[in-house]
């Protein structure tokens, strides 16, 4: 029985007309210049609507060599539905406008036999947009190689289970065929978000926001998740992806292959120059491996 998760957040946040959609992709993979490297296990990346950050995104993607993977674990945090857990997806196939993905249904068993993993409703599947905004650029970037996918919404999830996940996930990137597809944006700044931290030594609002989002981008490259939640809890950034990341940096942590994360871009939706202003910043990082 086919299960489909619709494109739901198509004609939206993003176009879904296929040519469109396949051209903008093109044009945004060209234009970072970045060369594909195997050793390219994970992506970090934004998911706002692709007039945001669909160039910034290109950055995570462009570096991406589909040859040997055959398995994308999809990491997003939930905006609508309150877990303190990770769900599973109950589709059987996710679908884009630019090509299918099929759902890895027996690692999807694995993990629930587990019997740490929620299982997430279509409905709440389909409206979610973390994992959906990432997938139109692996279906563009695996297209020709056969991948099934690991969707894995990581609900509000506490620092002791956020080690749990890791330590249950980080066999899986200890084998070379599987790929990570992490989905965060960086900080929601405004009256808005309800998040307004400035410090003035940085000039305007907007080069504060970059210093402060900087300063967790290096924590998260240092790869420990004890730092980076200690960031968290001092600055209180506004990081959607802040329990996809930390699960991500404690399978890292935990597994014997030894991976590298490193930014290569960082973007903000408007500059900030008073407090009237809203931005949310978008950062694309590779997570390689470390010879």
């Amino acid at each position: 029985m086919e299960k489909i998760r619709r494109a739901s957040h198509a004609g939206s946040w993003y176009t879904d007309h296929p040519q469109k959609l396949e051209e903008e992709l093109d044009g945004w993979l060209r234009e970072c210049g970045l060369t594909k490297s195997p050793d390219v296990r994970g992506v970090i990346a934004p998911h706002a609507g692709y007039s945001y950050s669909g160039r910034a995104a290109a950055y995570a993607f462009g570096n991406i060599d589909p040859t040997n993977i055959t398995r994308i674990f999809l990491l997003g945090p939930s905006h609508h539905h309150y877990t303190p857990k990770c769900a599973l997806s109950k589709a059987t196939i996710y679908k884009t406008p630019v090509g299918d993905l099929p759902i890895d249904l027996e690692v999807i068993e694995e993990l629930k036999a587990t019997g740490k993993f929620d299982m997430m409703d279509l409905h709440v599947d389909e409206a979610e947009h973390s994992m959906e905004m990432h997938l139109p650029y692996l279906a563009k970037v695996f297209r020709g190689h056969t991948v099934k996918l690991v969707p894995i919404m990581v609900g509000a999830v506490s620092a002791e289970n956020e080690a749990m996940y890791g330590r249950l996930l980080a066999k899986y990137i200890d084998d070379p065929t599987n790929f990570f597809s992490v989905s965060s944006d960086f900080c929601h700044w405004g009256s808005r978000f309800n998040y307004m931290h400035y410090d003035k030594k940085h000039g305007p609002i907007y080069k504060s926001i970059e210093a402060l989002d900087k300063m967790g981008m290096e924590l998260i490259e240092t790869g420990d998740p004890d730092e980076f939640k200690k960031y968290l809890l001092e600055t209180d950034n506004t990081i959607c992806g802040r329990h996809p990341i930390s699960v991500f940096l404690h399978m890292s942590k935990n597994c014997s292959t030894k991976i590298k994360i490193k930014f290569l871009r960082y973007e903000q939706s408007s500059q900030c120059k008073s407090t009237r202003d809203s931005s949310v910043s978008y950062a694309s990082a590779a997570a390689k491996l470390d010879h």
